[in-house]
């Protein structure tokens, strides 16, 4: 793996990592604020997602460590593009949300965020050959399709919010 490779690599790790951050941190702020809608149904689901969330943040994590021994990758500077990304996350549903968010603008926001997980996770899917550590390419694509299927709950939460 070249040294622009193992870089680019390395970042994206950290973006996708620093997203399961912020998507935690997202739900439990909205939810504090009053921005989910309160219904069993919508709550049981943010629960459940957030949850996934810390299980995919705590793989990705594991992984790491075994990629620095097996391809070289550096821990601390993926930590840190996780942590940069986290904060980037925050500012701009900081922005997205405005002065006065309603839950609609909240669940949307969802949206948003999970598609950039998706995003991010279709690209690392991506980058997989070449990895020496086979559990990635398997990781990496099990928790995509958990990505996919929280973007379209979230789609269909804010679809179903708006025609209330």
């Amino acid at each position: 793996m070249s040294s622009v490779d193992r870089e680019m690599l390395e970042e994206k790790i950290g973006e996708a990592i620093g997203l399961e951050l912020a998507a935690q941190k997202a739900v439990k702020e909205l939810t504090l604020k009053g921005l989910l809608p309160d219904q069993g149904l919508i709550k049981n689901k943010m629960e459940g997602m957030t949850k996934e969330a810390n299980n995919h943040q705590t793989q990705m994590e594991a992984l790491v460590g075994k990629l620095s021994d097996s391809d070289g990758l550096d821990a601390v500077k993926i930590q840190q593009m996780a942590q940069e990304t986290e904060q980037k996350a925050s500012k701009i549903m900081e922005i997205y949300l405005g002065e006065d968010p309603d839950s609609q603008e909240a669940l949307e926001f969802l949206c948003v965020a999970e598609g950039a997980e998706v995003t991010h996770y279709e690209v690392l899917s991506a980058m997989t050959k070449g990895i020496k550590n086979k559990q990635f390419p398997v990781k990496v694509k099990s928790i995509l399709n958990q990505e996919k299927k929280h973007l379209l709950l979230c789609t269909q939460l804010a679809k179903k919010n708006a025609s209330k």
